[in-house]
């Protein structure tokens, strides 16, 4: 554990636009960089589909038309991984940490953010484990994709973006994509796996936090208000 070290933690109101999620957090990476504390940011978005740097827009499967039906939109990133989606019912977490100071390597980082979701999956009695034949996320009974993960790091060792959590989103708009690139395994959500009990999004929320600060030993956590 890091003696006194503290993660502010921003929980952003409503949805947020994916581009607005973006510029936030290229101005917490620089703010980090300048010695700011480490800040996890607490959001959802609206319908989003999202691609990571390896550009696998044949993932899509939805035409602009089909886009426009549902409501959702589609964004370019910088981050790992492939295609997945965002939006309502699901947890997104984006850790802005200095992995240099916390003593934490990439493969690390990634493997303690499958943690965190696994701890809140057993909280729920929900059997679930993390990276599954070399794709990362977490899984279900080794069928069901209940949480992703892509991530960025930038200046050497500043993370950004980060992890999904599917609590109760509507599994529907994952039809329109492969998501993360993988054909022959299903989506799932807690609200699913533990029907017809309906979790509490904030609760969830909440603990997927605190999981967070503890898998990567802050000693405070820290509520502030956003910018």
């Amino acid at each position: 554990m890091v003696a006194g070290k503290r993660l502010e933690v921003w929980r952003m109101r409503g949805l947020v636009k994916y581009a607005e999620s973006e510029l936030l957090q290229r101005q917490l990476v620089e703010r980090r960089r300048q010695g700011s504390a480490d800040v996890l940011l607490s959001l959802q978005h609206p319908p989003t589909f999202t691609v990571g740097k390896r550009r696998t827009l044949h993932n899509l499967l939805a035409s602009p038309a089909e886009l426009k039906a549902i409501g959702a939109e589609v964004h370019i990133t910088e981050r790992g991984g492939d295609i997945t989606y965002h939006g309502p019912g699901q947890a997104v977490l984006y850790p802005i940490l200095g992995l240099r100071e916390l003593r934490v390597g990439v493969r690390a980082f990634v493997e303690r953010l499958e943690d965190v979701m696994v701890d809140v999956c057993k909280f729920h009695g929900v059997n679930a484990r993390g990276r599954m034949d070399k794709e990362t996320g977490v899984w279900v009974e080794g069928l069901r994709k209940i949480g992703a993960i892509g991530v960025k790091v930038s200046s050497g060792s500043i993370t950004s973006h980060g992890l999904a959590f599917n609590i109760n989103p509507d599994l529907v708009y994952f039809d329109h994509i492969v998501p993360c690139g993988i054909r022959d395994k299903e989506v799932t959500s807690l609200r699913k796996e533990i029907s017809p009990v309906v979790p509490d999004a904030e609760e969830v929320t909440e603990q997927l936090i605190q999981s967070l600060a503890k898998q990567f030993g802050f000693e405070a956590v820290v509520d502030m208000e956003p910018l």
